[in-house]
């Protein structure tokens, strides 16, 4: 059979990955998927360095508009990033009746609605697995392994970057800022880190699975997003000493009154097998009422790892490629006429259980102030902490486990615990998880 000609949008480290791990395994890809699959276009900036990138065997455009545009092309793959430039040429590729495979999960978080519609429209297939966790199958996973579960939850450390901060200030005991620009040293954080280190990156792949698992609409706006920048190594050691572990995770969970939708610094038991995911290595568990719980694991990043998902995508849609488009798997696993108009649940209607470090004086009555404020709002103790003060010092520290409370009570319990005389700066509050 005819082979399947692929259009590149970018070859920086995925494309380059993408390029090169298709020319190694040509046949054995072909095997899978029934016939070739070539790379007869790319689209870069850089159009030198594309042709050195590709050996001069593909034609090298500098116009994303002549790939998408171009006839011959049935697939173009899109891996130039960002939301604006993506979005139009992800569009035009849809409307000229092409297949697109994409890594751009900003792309898929924030337009995927508009973009699924469109390519049902067209009878065209829009794919992403390497958008969310790498390597990891996570999408196929979601969509097709588990379908015939209800799925209860989804809790990943889906950002590699932010996973290898947490893991050396652990190793290491040292604060965020240092640990920080080790990770730039090496290349695992961006010069500029906002996107990982705010949560931003963990907060558009968990809405593209909260979607999948429940069957909702993308609505990355009502996502919650907090980052690790306020996390000190004193908390990550606390942490230790009562017997969790702390992750940036994004959990999203089906529940009477929505979904929850969040991303934050959390405490996990660490007897979990997700607590002793280390370095840059992502895992998602997700939990049906058939399956119980399954555990994902893998390299969440990096050029081959990700061309990996790539490719599986293009195998797919070179198997589907003459099927009859209502044959075609649903790109958020449920039928569009059949999405839910489950709400997302604001933060501050989510029930969880706390972590509370307080840093106060150190004189009399003051730990029976603490427990009053939480026991006239409701909220119950697990476990407990208090430092002696270290030499010479008047102030110390208590730490504090809650039972579970809607966050809006555990916030106004903050706002009055704060108001005391005894207490020094604000209390820092993170979210624990048994994740069970």
């Amino acid at each position: 059979m005819k082979s399947i000609k692929v259009g590149l949008l970018g070859i920086g480290t995925v494309g380059s990955g993408t390029f090169n791990v298709l020319q190694r395994n040509q046949q054995e890809i072909a095997r899978r998927a029934g016939r070739g699959i070539e790379i007869t276009m790319v689209a870069a900036r850089n159009t030198a360095r594309a042709t050195e990138l590709t050996q001069g065997k593909v034609k090298v455009v500098n116009d994303g508009n002549l790939v998408v545009n171009d006839p011959e092309i049935d697939i173009v793959v899109e891996l130039i990033g960002g939301d604006d430039i993506a979005r139009d040429l992800v569009m035009k590729a849809i409307a000229n009746g092409k297949h697109v495979v994409t890594a751009n999960k900003a792309l898929i978080a924030k337009h995927g609605n508009e973009i699924f519609k469109a390519a049902r429209e067209k009878g065209v297939i829009v794919a992403f697995e390497a958008a969310v966790a790498g390597g990891i199958p996570i999408i196929k996973a979601l969509r097709e392994g588990l379908s015939a579960n209800r799925i209860q939850w989804v809790a990943g450390i889906i950002n590699g970057t932010t996973n290898f901060i947490l893991s050396e200030m652990r190793d290491k005991g040292l604060d965020f800022d240092v640990v920080l620009k080790e990770a730039q040293r090496l290349g695992y954080a961006e010069a500029d880190p906002t996107f990982d280190i705010e949560g931003v990156d963990a907060a558009h792949k968990l809405t593209i699975m909260a979607s999948i698992a429940f069957g909702i609409p993308v609505q990355f706006d009502k996502a919650y997003v907090e980052g690790i920048t306020r996390l000190q190594a004193s908390d990550i050691t606390y942490a230790e000493q009562l017997g969790y572990r702390i992750k940036l995770l994004g959990i999203t969970r089906q529940t009477a009154k929505g979904i929850e939708l969040r991303v934050h610094p959390t405490l996990i038991p660490a007897a979990r097998l997700i607590a002793n995911v280390e370095g840059a290595m992502n895992a998602v568990v997700v939990r049906g009422d058939a399956v119980g719980e399954a555990l994902y694991y893998g390299k969440g990043a990096g050029s081959e790892p990700t061309a990996s998902a790539v490719i599986a995508d293009l195998v797919d849609i070179t198997r589907l490629a003459t099927a009859d488009p209502e044959h075609h798997v649903p790109s958020l696993a449920f039928q569009l006429n059949a999405m839910a108009d489950t709400p997302v649940l604001p933060m501050s209607e989510v029930v969880t259980s706390y972590y509370l470090r307080i840093r106060v004086a150190d004189q009399a009555g003051v730990l029976a102030d603490v427990t009053r404020i939480l026991a006239d709002s409701t909220i119950s103790i697990d476990a407990m902490l208090q430092k002696e003060p270290a030499e010479g010092e008047q102030q110390t520290d208590i730490i504090m486990l809650t039972h579970q409370t809607q966050e809006k009570n555990i916030e106004a319990a903050i706002a009055k615990i704060e108001g005391l005389s005894t207490v020094v700066g604000p209390v820092t509050k993170i979210r624990l998880e048994e994740l069970s």
